[in-house]
């Protein structure tokens, strides 16, 4: 198996109601099939998919689903950024878990649940710089 994720699955309740929270956000949807929303995103893509959709095709009950200890995280170019990003979720429709703070390892974060509860980080990372398309690595880019 390859090192790489290529599409992330977010069950949603409401496909069009996710897809309006992620639009506000700045996000551009790609031509998908009915019933499902996409964005392609650096290298992989964000896939909205009915809640109920999704267990059926893995036999689940809905239920069982849960919502996993999943963080999804977006770095960001200076730290100024984490909190105006969290202020653009909150208006949205996101909740936000934890404000923008500096954290003991000299970074900047923050977290906000989606519309769905679906758990983001918001992080500014001064020991990792983006890429010039904004791509992230551990390490960074120099």
């Amino acid at each position: 198996m390859e090192q790489r994720i290529s599409l992330i699955t977010l069950a949603v309740r409401d496909v069009a109601q996710s897809a309006a929270f992620y639009e506000s956000m700045g996000w551009t949807r790609v031509d998908s099939p009915d019933g499902i929303v996409v964005f392609d995103l650096i290298g992989q893509t964000l896939g909205l998919y009915p809640r109920a959709d999704l267990a059926r095709d893995m036999g689940l009950e809905e239920n069982d689903l849960g919502t996993g200890a999943t963080t999804l995280a977006y770095n960001v170019r200076d730290k100024q950024q984490v909190a105006q990003l969290l202020d653009r979720a909150r208006d949205a429709g996101a909740r936000i878990l934890k404000p923008a703070h500096d954290v003991f390892w000299g970074g900047h974060i923050g977290y906000f649940a989606d519309p769905d509860g679906h758990i983001w980080e918001i992080a500014h990372n001064p020991f990792s710089p983006l890429s010039d398309e904004g791509a992230f690595r551990w390490n960074g880019y120099s």
